[in-house]
């Protein structure tokens, strides 16, 4: 078995919390990639805007860095852990205040490419 050639981005401190961003990761996971983008372009969440730059920057990475055949490539992995959260305080009723949890998130992108007949 031949060893998987990735190409890899990251982003961080991603202002949407990691629940939301995993519905539209699902989505795209082992697709290939004209048809991730297609999927990210037409979703209608607000983290597919922020998962699609993951992506092209991975395409890049995959094109300058490892000269990776765009025709090839798909969604090898993804993933979206917990960021740290922002804590923040509603006032309420009698002196009370309420806490506000603003998550993060840290999006994972790597690309792969597919192997053909030839090369197995």
């Amino acid at each position: 078995m031949a060893e998987v050639k990735l190409s890899k981005a990251y982003l961080t401190l991603v202002r949407i919390a990691p629940r939301k961003v995993r519905l539209v990761l699902d989505l795209v996971r082992g697709k290939d990639l004209k048809e991730a983008e297609a999927i990210l372009l037409n979703v209608n969440r607000g983290a597919a805007r922020t998962i699609y730059k993951v992506v092209e920057s991975a395409k890049a990475n995959a094109i300058h860095n490892y000269n990776m055949d765009v025709d090839k490539l798909y969604v090898y992995e993804t993933y979206a852990n917990e960021g740290p959260t922002l804590k923040r305080m509603q006032p309420h009723a009698k002196g009370q205040g309420f806490p506000i949890l603003k998550r993060t998130s840290k999006i994972y992108v790597a690309l792969a490419e597919r192997a053909t007949e030839s090369e197995e």
